[in-house]
């Protein structure tokens, strides 16, 4: 019996793409205009089609074509519509932002390839744009397209072993008559403890500052199941160079304890507006991560000026490949571009163990059809 099937819109690096894959799903095809991201797609899921223009000049029935598909056949699609407009870091969101109506170009695919199962998934702050309305138009439009069976969840990615604070919404849609059904927390309190920096970024080379060997081999032996897991396949470390930071900015991390942020810089040596904040204001810039903790959120840059992005012991911002450890990508996936691409693909990417976690409930959902591979071979493909 082969493998349930996938195709990946907005698809960025390839995230989805990446825990679908480890779920058991086969890539076919992925689109997306960033350039730098179809090269790593392409390169990570070397036997999928990947198409670069933007959706807008993609059609369904080239899809159908290239893929050998007919309408109807596709498992799952799945995909990310730029959030930009809708995200809570964006004070100007609304639908008056035409990257606000991209997610129309995804329900135009839907409706031509005609998946099984829809997954899209996007920024919590989706919810509250135009009281709601964003999201009410989807889930009709889903309805309105045969996917009678169609609901929304906020997901914690820190609760299925993502070592990340990050929240992500999620939509799942069938038209099999399927009951839609989220993957419940396996850590959190009374589970598996959350995965810590420690166990997710410990083994990594050190770097001083600015400092860039090119492939590294591994510092030592993996330390946790983690370290274990995202290292299967890889012998040598990608993408771990350290941004070069200015000489007042590594005067000012040394002052910051692990936990600590902007507070224990002494005020001289804070930028001119900061002098002025309040000691409520700003409470995760010039953050130092701790080892025993979870990262915040990783933004499409880690930019100390920002965020908690400086590294647990090393005066240093993070690298890429910290942060895609971070983010749950494997040690294999090797991100193309500038390294300024590659923080923008990192940080746009839904972390891949959360992906997979959705894939997996949706096998398992699969499983209750007949022609299906039975839910105890499910399980036991995706454990």
């Amino acid at each position: 019996m082969s493998a349930p099937t996938i195709i990946d819109l907005f698809s960025g690096a390839g995230g989805l793409s990446c825990g679908f894959e480890q779920a058991g799903f086969r890539v076919l095809a992925g689109n997306d205009s960033m350039s730098c991201a179809g090269k790593t797609f392409s390169a990570m899921h070397p036997e999928a089609r990947f198409y670069p223009q933007p959706i807008g000049e993609l059609s369904p029935e080239e899809i159908l074509t290239d893929t050998g598909l007919q309408q109807g056949e596709l498992d799952c699609l799945i995909g990310g519509p730029p959030c930009q407009g809708y995200s809570v870091y964006n004070h100007q969101r609304g639908m008056h932002d035409e990257r606000s109506h991209l997610f129309r170009d995804f329900l135009r695919m839907a409706e031509g390839l005609a998946p099984k199962w829809v997954v899209i998934e996007n920024v919590t702050g989706l919810l509250s744009t135009d009281n709601g309305s964003v999201v009410a138009a989807i889930e009709s439009s889903l309805k309105e397209l045969g996917y009678e069976d169609v609901d929304h969840q906020v997901l914690k990615a820190e609760e299925y072993g993502v070592p990340q604070e990050r929240r992500r919404l999620v939509f799942i849609a069938n038209r099999m008559g399927v009951p839609v059904t989220f993957p419940l927390a396996t850590h959190g309190k009374g589970l598996h403890d959350f995965t810590n920096i420690a166990e997710a970024i410990g083994d990594l080379p050190e770097l001083m500052n600015g400092e860039d060997k090119g492939l590294l081999p591994y510092r030592n032996l993996p330390h946790s199941n983690y370290q274990r897991a995202l290292r299967k396949g890889s012998h040598r470390i990608h993408n771990h160079s350290a941004p070069k930071l200015g000489a007042i900015n590594v005067e000012r991390m040394r002052h910051i304890p692990p936990g600590g942020s902007w507070r224990d810089i002494p005020i001289e040596l804070l930028p001119a507006g900061m002098k002025r904040a309040k000691r409520s204001d700003h409470t995760k810039r010039y953050g130092r991560l701790r080892w025993e903790g979870l990262a915040s959120t990783i933004l499409t840059k880690c930019d100390v000026h920002w965020g908690a992005y400086i590294h647990p012991s090393q005066d240093r911002s993070l690298t890429v490949r910290e942060a895609a450890r971070l983010q749950s990508f494997p040690d294999k996936f090797a991100f193309s571009g500038s390294r300024t691409e590659q923080f923008v693909q990192v940080g746009n990417a839904v972390p891949p163990l959360l992906a997979r976690a959705i894939a997996g409930e949706i096998r398992v959902a699969m499983a209750k059809l007949p022609g299906t591979k039975s839910e105890a071979e499910v399980l036991l493909e995706i454990a």
